[in-house]
C-alpha cells in the first residue's frame, strides 16, 4: 500500500484465521495520518467530528464499523460473519481460530516513544536534536528552552557540577530520573511546585544498559522524546536535560497543533483497548467476551520492547475485580524490518542535505472491509472537501466519526427482534449516545474499575459532548 509522501504513518488491523496464508488477505481496518486535528479540543455537540486522527484511532474505528457489519452479517443469519452465537440470549462471540493483528509503522505517541539512546548511536535513526524533536511531536524547542528561568538555572549548575542533588518535598516524595553521569545511580529527583504524590520513575532499560557499559552494551546517553503532555493534576515532566527529561509511565494527552487537546496518547488507549477490548462499548451490548488483538507489530523505526510492554501491558497489570470476561490481555509485541516508505525517518534518510520542512499532513485515510463507502478521507476532522458552509450537514462527516457509527449501531439494534436483543438492550428506553453506552453494564464497569486502580488521571469527555441522536 502507498500514500503520499505527506503522510508519515501507516497502520493496519487484520483479521487472521490461523490457517490463512497471505497476510494482506486479512486487512479489516486501516488508518493512515499523523497528527490531531486543529479543531481537536472544540469538541462537536453533534460528535460529527473526527476529534482523534491519529492513525492507530483511525485504524481501530475502521475496525470497528467492520465488526459492526460483522455483527450485521450474524445478526442477519449469514455464514459469512466471523461471528457465531453465544450461550446468553442475543449475544455472540468470535469464531475459532480467528486473530486480530494490529501492525503499526511507528510506535504509538506517549509512554512508548519514550525510548532510550545509546553512544555510539546503534539505533535506526540519530539522535534527538531541537529539530528532530519537533518532528516527532509539537513541542518544537530545545529542552534548555523549556525549562522556566529557576529551573533553567538550576540545570546549568547541575550539569557543571555533574551531580543531582536531592530535592525534597514536604510530602518526602521523591520521582526517579537518572543523569548521564550517574548512569549507575538511581537519583530521586522532584521539580519545586510538584505536588502530587504519585511517583514517577525512570526506565529499568536505561539503568541495566547503564550498569552493564562496561560489558560491552552501549552507554545510554538520552531519550527520545514525546509530544505528549503529562495530563492536567498529574505528575509532570522533570524536563532535565538528557535521560532525566521525561518521566515514564505517565498518561498524557496529545499535542495537536494549537490549543492542548482532550484527546490521550496512543499509548494510553492501546493500554485501555488491552483491558476493555478493542470494540468498545456499544458492541459490547452483542459479545459475550471483548474483543483483544494477539499482537501488536511496530515496523522499523526507533524501538524498546521494555518501553512497550510497560506503556501497553504494565501499567494496568495489577489491576483487580474486573467483571467476568475482561482481563489485562497479555497481547504480544513485536518488531518488523517493514518501513513505512514515506515517514518521516525514511524521506531523512533519503534526503540528507535537504533544508525543507516536513511537516505532518492534516488528512486521515481510512479503509474498512466492508461494501459500502469502505474508504474514507478526512481533513481537519471532516470529510476532505468541505466547506466552511458545509460543516455541520451530513455532507460532512467523516463515516468512522462518533454519530456515523452510532447511527450504524442504532440500524443494528431496530434490524432485531425484541425477543432475540440482548437484556441490556431488550424494553429499554434509550435514545442518545451516551444513554446506550452507559448501557453497556459489564463494560462500563470494567472501564471503572480500571481508571480507579490505574488510569486514574484519564481525561474523560464531558457528558454534554455524547447527548447526540
Amino acid at each position: 500500500m502507498k500514500m503520499s509522501k505527506a503522510l508519515s504513518s501507516d497502520f493496519w488491523i487484520e483479521a487472521r484465521s490461523l490457517r490463512q496464508t497471505s497476510p494482506r488477505q486479512g486487512e479489516r481496518g486501516l488508518g493512515s495520518q499523523n497528527g490531531c486535528p486543529k479543531v481537536c479540543c472544540t469538541c462537536c455537540l453533534k460528535g460529527d467530528i473526527l476529534n482523534d486522527s491519529h492513525a492507530e484511532i483511525v485504524a481501530k474505528r475502521s475496525f470497528q464499523r467492520y465488526l459492526l457489519y460483522q455483527m450485521w452479517l450474524a445478526a442477519s443469519h449469514q455464514q459469512c460473519s466471523i461471528f457465531i452465537p453465544g450461550t446468553e440470549t442475543g449475544k455472540w462471540k468470535l469464531k475459532p481460530n480467528i486473530i486480530f493483528v494490529f501492525f503499526s509503522s511507528h510506535t504509538p505517541c506517549g509512554d512508548a516513544s519514550i525510548i532510550p539512546i545509546s553512544e555510539p548511536e546503534n539505533q535506526l535513526s540519530k539522535p534527538v536534536t531541537g529539530d528532530d524533536a519537533a518532528g516527532q511531536s509539537a513541542e518544537c524547542i530545545s529542552n534548555h528552552d523549556r525549562l522556566g528561568p529557576e529551573d533553567k538555572r538550576k540545570s546549568e549548575k547541575m550539569a557543571s557540577n555533574h551531580i543531582i542533588k536531592r530535592m525534597k518535598t514536604d510530602d518526602d516524595d521523591y520521582s526517579s530520573v537518572i543523569t548521564e553521569d550517574l548512569a549507575v545511580q538511581q537519583v530521586s529527583v522532584k521539580r519545586v511546585g510538584d505536588t502530587n504524590p504519585k511517583s514517577c520513575e525512570c526506565s529499568a532499560e536505561i539503568q541495566t544498559a547503564n550498569k552493564e557499559t562496561g560489558l560491552g552494551r552501549p552507554k545510554v546517553v538520552d531519550v527520545y522524546r514525546t509530544g505528549a503532555k503529562c495530563v492536567p493534576g498529574e505528575l509532570g515532566d522533570a524536563r532535565i536535560p538528557g535521560l532525566g527529561y521525561h518521566c515514564v509511565g505517565l498518561l498524557r494527552v496529545k499535542p495537536g497543533r494549537g490549543d492542548r487537546t482532550c484527546s490521550m496518547s496512543c499509548s494510553d488507549k492501546l493500554a485501555r483497548w488491552n483491558v476493555l477490548g478493542c470494540q468498545g462499548a456499544l458492541l459490547m451490548h452483542f459479545l459475550q467476551y471483548p474483543l483483544y488483538l494477539s499482537a501488536i507489530i511496530v515496523g522499523k523505526c526507533p524501538y524498546s520492547q521494555e518501553a512497550m510492554r510497560r506503556a501497553i501491558i504494565e501499567r494496568c497489570q495489577h489491576i483487580s475485580f474486573l467483571p467476568d470476561g475482561f482481563l489485562t490481555h497479555e497481547v504480544k509485541l513485536l518488531q518488523s524490518d517493514l518501513q513505512f516508505e514515506h515517514s518521516r525517518q525514511a524521506i531523512q534518510e533519503v534526503q540528507t542535505n535537504s533544508r525543507t520542512k516536513l511537516v505532518p499532513c492534516s488528512a486521515a485515510i481510512s479503509w474498512s472491509a466492508v461494501p459500502e463507502q469502505p474508504l474514507d478521507v478526512t481533513s481537519d476532522g471532516f470529510r476532505q472537501g468541505t466547506t466552511k458552509k458545509g460543516i455541520g450537514s451530513h455532507q460532512s462527516r467523516s463515516k468512522i466519526c462518533k454519530v456515523e457509527l452510532f447511527h450504524t449501531f442504532q440500524k443494528l439494534v431496530t434490524s432485531i427482534s425484541q425477543e432475540d436483543l440482548p437484556d441490556t438492550l431488550r424494553m429499554k428506553t434509550l435514545e442518545t449516545y451516551w444513554d446506550y453506552k452507559e448501557a453497556a453494564l459489564n463494560y462500563q464497569e470494567a472501564w471503572k474499575v480500571l481508571r480507579s486502580q490505574a488510569l486514574t488521571g484519564w481525561v474523560k469527555n464531558a457528558k454534554e459532548y455524547l447527548h447526540f441522536t
